[in-house]
């Protein structure tokens, strides 16, 4: 490898080994962050030219999706080469330049590794469907037919349909847990762990500071493909299960299998070999996820935190994200939390938690919140400015989830929209090109320029309070204790090194005020920007407004 390559490894600051925990985590999505050479697709000189937004913004890390070469029926998370930048996004010295520009700001570097599978189009897989007899003809989850001709057994794609593709050179079906162009790679083969372990070094060795683990709990499978039991008539009618059959079973034979806890081990002893990595894993476990995501997150020994979905939901009120924290406090160990509110794959949480009519005051709110709770909070990039959910008419559609379940699902081309950058550029400042889905008027309006020196906008307010809170050890490392108080007020106290801190939220449009007897005797903190107080023991919030104290 070139000097060039070695040389931001070699230079990455030795701060302490857990720079990670309670870092303000920004994910960048590079296809809608930034367009530097009018494709209409965001590129990787895009965030190079931006960074300074996410400095700025307060960020401690930059957690930036896939951008390897890949056919992108998944957009990107079909990996036709792990090492390897795809010319849509730029090249490696690109790569190597934004590792440089992040930490010359004090930015840490964060990528996506997606490994539980590859694109169909990757050269591994080229070699593995030639015939049976290859040197990687095991290194995919290869299947017999059942006498019938049917697939070996019941397990199914997340994206619809069976988990199982016909292969006419093999003449035998393969497992993809995705899309059937995402064939699943076979983790019992230790080939294959070697060679993802040398694709994580690649990027280790020109400067990564540690990896989002997409799909942690996916590499392994049952090697016997034992049938899924069905999950229940309970659950059935929760959530998703009325339009996709996937949720219809219970995942504990195509999923989290206890293999996998052997190669996390692998993983961190390799990412320990260097100096102050994270890793962050994408557990998407339905069977007993608490208890999952403690064995993943086993400190010492397998992924430094968790990043869970439990707060992507559609439930919002005090009680759900207190029991929510509480349970997950409860069991995960020596563990712990990523949180996040938004993502690339779900509706954007002002929009999803019907707060679009608020926007100006919900939006900082839910900023501070997700970074007051014990964890290390995920900012999805728009976050900062309000957006809320764009609506992406199906002749635009560009999701494959989106098209398969449309209507009833619309996939998530709506929280994928560009980044708008100017209210008065054309496509918001996003790209000089037409914009690979579109902008919505209304995120225009709310682009960084239109903000950036109102100190009444929500980016001012978020940088305002993240400003803030680096500085208050309590909120980035203290332990959580939740306080009972009546809905719509969530609050809890933070606690480090005998310093308290009372965060208290409104998650209600109206004004509340809020007895606390004789639970604390608080005093105002200030420089946080927002109002509430307390007066005579009672507290007192706007309409989604927040408070910190000391106590």
């Amino acid at each position: 490898m070139s000097s060039h390559a070695e040389n931001p490894a070699a230079s990455r600051s030795p701060d302490q080994a857990d720079w990670w925990r309670g870092a303000v985590i920004y994910q960048v999505y590079p296809r809608s962050f930034a367009d530097s050479n009018g494709d209409g697709i965001g590129d990787l000189p895009g965030i190079v030219d931006h960074i300074g937004h996410i400095a700025e913004l307060g960020a401690d890390a930059i957690w930036i999706s896939p951008f390897f070469r890949s056919p992108m029926d998944d957009f990107g998370y079909d990996v036709a080469d792990f090492c390897d930048v795809d010319p849509m996004f730029g090249t490696l010295a690109d790569f190597d330049r934004l590792v440089e520009a992040a930490h010359e700001r004090g930015l840490k570097v964060l990528i996506d590794l997606v490994i539980s599978h590859t694109s169909d189009q990757h050269p591994w897989f080229a070699e593995s469907r030639s015939n049976r007899t290859n040197d990687k003809a095991d290194w995919y989850v290869w299947a017999d037919a059942k006498p019938d001709g049917t697939p070996p057994n019941n397990w199914l794609s997340v994206f619809g349909g069976p988990a199982w593709e016909w292969d006419t050179r093999r003449h035998q079906y393969y497992l993809h847990n995705f899309l059937k162009s995402q064939p699943d790679l076979n983790y019992h083969n230790t080939q294959v762990q070697d060679a993802v372990l040398e694709a994580a070094r690649f990027w280790l060795d020109r400067g990564v500071d540690g990896f989002r683990l997409d799909t942690v709990n996916f590499y392994f499978h049952d090697k016997d493909l034992k049938d899924n039991p069905p999950v229940g008539e309970k659950a059935r009618v929760a959530g998703v299960a009325l339009s996709n059959p996937y949720a219809y079973q219970d995942h504990i034979h195509d999923k989290t299998q206890p293999e996998n806890l052997a190669f996390l081990e692998r993983l961190r002893r390799l990412c320990d070999s260097y100096s102050g990595i994270a890793t962050v894993g994408e557990i998407g476990a339905d069977h007993d996820p608490l208890a999952t995501m403690a064995a993943y997150t086993e400190a010492g020994k397998r992924l430094n935190m968790a990043y869970t979905f439990d707060l992507l939901s559609e439930s919002f009120s005090a009680a759900f994200i207190r029991k929510t924290v509480e349970d997950f406090e409860a069991a995960i160990g020596t563990g712990w939390p990523s949180w996040a509110f938004s993502n690339h794959d779900v509706r954007r949480v002002i929009s999803r938690w019907n707060l679009d009519h608020d926007t100006s005051r919900a939006a900082p709110m839910l900023v501070a919140l997700i970074a007051s709770l014990r964890g290390s909070p995920c900012i999805y990039q728009g976050e900062e400015l309000g957006l809320v959910e764009a609506d992406v008419p199906y002749e635009l559609l560009q999701d494959p989830y989106g098209r398969q379940f449309w209507p009833e699902y619309k996939g998530r081309d709506g929280c994928r929209t560009p980044m708008p950058w100017s209210d008065s550029a054309p496509h918001a400042g996003f790209s000089s090109g037409d914009p690979w889905l579109p902008v919505p008027a209304d995120h225009a309006v709310h682009a960084v320029s239109a903000q950036k020196n109102d100190p009444g906008s929500v980016l001012s307010r978020v940088r305002r309070f993240l400003a803030w809170r680096s500085r208050n050890m309590a909120l980035r490392k203290g332990s959580i204790r939740f306080l009972d108080l009546p809905e719509p007020v969530l609050a809890f106290v933070r606690e480090e090194g005998g310093e308290k801190v009372l965060c208290a939220f409104n998650l209600g449009a109206e004004p509340v005020s809020v007895a606390l007897g004789d639970l604390m005797q608080p005093s105002p903190l200030d420089g946080h920007g927002f109002s509430g107080l307390v007066q005579e023991a009672t507290l007192r919030l706007d309409g989604h407004d927040a408070g910190f104290f000391r106590v």
